[in-house]
């Protein structure tokens, strides 16, 4: 037997519905201190930099992906 329910509901409904907290003040007061940063540095981009999640890591984490898709392909065309 399969149920589908469909819920019409803005992300706001959705995050109360499933007990999640409401993050928007904390995510305005970072978006706030990361404008400030920028103004106050002399070197944005470098900062910019700082920030990235993937960083100089970048290259690695997609040949990583690469990687981990060929042994995947390859695994497939075996079985």
């Amino acid at each position: 037997m399969k149920i589908h329910i469909e819920l019409d509901m803005t992300p706001e409904e959705a995050r109360t519905l499933m007990g999640l907290p409401d993050v928007k003040a904390f995510n305005e007061q970072m978006l706030d201190e990361m404008r400030r940063r920028l103004r106050e540095a002399s070197d944005p981009e470098a900062l910019m930099k700082l920030w990235a999640p993937m960083g100089q890591g970048f290259e690695q984490f997609q040949k990583f992906l690469w990687d981990s898709a060929k042994a995947t392909a390859a695994t497939r065309k075996k079985g």
